[in-house]
């Protein structure tokens, strides 16, 4: 513990409010309490969002089916007991127990990163979408990996449908009816399926537009999609979105998206207005400004106890971590970074850090591979689940089930649960909102400047003398 003139309280610092963060704060709260409430610890969370991110229902709020502010969890609510920073960790020296960050008010007080110490500290950061070189992408693409990008696509898929059926030119009709998503992993085949089934529900609105003037192309580098289910799962996922149109391309890359137009590896070219990257992930940039150790992937060395390996009172989980798989078969292998993992591994982790408070034993992380579910739309789906394949209405129902089951707080179930009712007796909301992106366009415009006055032009008022 630090010590001064006064005894102060051990401070768990916990970098990052996703998965990991969220839950092991939470379930610190409930381990330490007494601790908390005497004084001899204080849990401090810093993270960009205040709120957490259940990614698995990005898809369906994309679609709509699901309100985007039931998609997240405010972690002021969920952690009452525990000190939220919304700010960003930019580097850790952990040999002096300290961590640089800022916040929102940083830029207007122009001071700089400030210094926090901690005793204990949990870095989790998560993970940032992991692109390529590829000329185009980054004026063009379009991301899958927060709540605010999955409200956008929404947005955009909607408006590219209101320009296809109001212009006149048949190249800008074809590149706003043409959608290319690069990456088949569960991103991406979830975005896909749940996007187009909304796209063709929403052209019956439209008089102009059918459901086969829409062209959805999935671009897959490897030769398979949705590994995490089994290649038979995966074969019937190609052949129920060939079936519904969608021109799946395996072993294919994209090689550019400059100018509007999607060029593949085969030498396919495509004008598009529509590029969706979910192409992978890779570690939180954050860990490269740490003295910690990291593998040559960049995640955080950590042993089975989800201590970082060779490093005091430093912890890591989830997708920034490197955790030995104890339940593998074959020796060296790491557990995959999927919320299934992270969310037990960060009960197990604030365990052993009160644990390690009270001069207890660590235990072990050890949880065997349950299997997957995906969306592939309304009453789609796909499952392998403690050997069992399921596909199509049982697997989406399953899909929704364990979802509904995991998503925290009894408040988000409830709202979840009776948007999924009310979505079932009602029809879709096809309505485009991309305003909200740029709230203020409206009144930058009308507050904008006003153009100099004409000396010989009459007043507004009209002619001296007039009525």
């Amino acid at each position: 513990m630090r010590h001064g003139w006064v005894r102060e309280p051990a401070r768990i610092l916990v970098v990052g409010g996703g998965y990991v963060g969220m839950y092991t704060a939470l379930r610190l709260q409930k381990k330490l309490k007494q601790e908390l409430r005497s004084g001899a610890v204080e849990i401090v969370v810093v993270t960009p969002d205040p709120y957490m991110t259940y990614q698995p229902f990005l898809p369906e709020a994309a679609a709509g089916s699901i309100s985007p502010r039931h998609v997240v969890v405010s972690l002021r609510s969920v952690l009452e007991h525990c000190h939220v920073i919304v700010g960003e960790v930019v580097s850790v020296d952990h040999a002096k127990r300290t961590a640089a960050y800022t916040t929102l008010a940083s830029k207007d007080e122009g001071t700089g990163p400030a210094a926090l110490t901690y005793d204990e500290l949990v870095l989790a950061p998560g993970s940032v979408s992991r692109t390529l070189p590829v000329p185009g992408l980054a004026e063009f693409g379009i991301g899958f990996k927060t709540v605010e990008e999955a409200v956008g696509l929404r947005n955009h898929v909607i408006e590219q449908l209101d320009i296809a059926s109001s212009t006149r030119d048949p190249a800008v009709r074809d590149a706003a009816l043409t959608f290319v998503f690069v990456g088949g992993g569960y991103a991406g085949v979830e975005a896909l399926g749940e996007l187009e089934d909304m796209a063709r529900y929403a052209v019956k609105y439209y008089h102009n537009v059918k459901p086969e003037d829409l062209k959805w192309i999935l671009v897959e580098a490897s030769d398979r999609i949705l590994p995490e289910v089994g290649p038979e799962m995966g074969l019937y996922t190609i052949r129920e979105l060939r079936g519904r149109n969608v021109d799946v391309r395996l072993g294919t890359r994209l090689e550019s998206c400059e100018n509007r137009t999607a060029v593949l590896s085969d030498g396919s070219r495509f004008p598009t207005r529509t590029v969706v990257w979910t192409a992978g992930v890779k570690p939180s940039p954050l860990l490269a400004a740490t003295d910690l150790p990291l593998t040559d992937r960049g995640r955080l060395r950590c042993t089975a106890a989800l201590a970082v390996d060779g490093a005091a009172h430093a912890w890591g989980a989830g997708d920034a971590a490197a955790v030995p798989d104890l339940t593998a078969e074959e020796e060296g292998t790491q557990c995959a970074p999927n919320a299934q993992h992270a969310v037990r591994q960060a009960r197990t982790l604030a365990d052993n850090i009160a644990a390690s408070l009270r001069g207890q034993a660590l235990t072990d992380y050890e949880h065997a591979y349950v299997g997957s579910v995906a969306s592939l739309g309304l009453h789609k789906g796909v499952a392998h689940v403690y050997g069992r394949k399921l596909k199509g209405y049982p697997a989406w129902f399953m899909h929704r089930v364990y979802h509904l089951s995991r998503v925290p707080t009894v408040n988000r179930k409830a709202r979840v649960l009776t948007e999924w009712t009310l979505s079932a007796l009602f029809k879709r909301e096809i309505v485009s909102l991309g305003s909200l992106e740029r709230p203020r366009a409206e009144f930058e415009l009308a507050a904008g400047p006003v153009p100099p006055e004409d000396p010989s032009a009459p007043p507004a008022g009209g002619p001296k003398g007039s009525p």
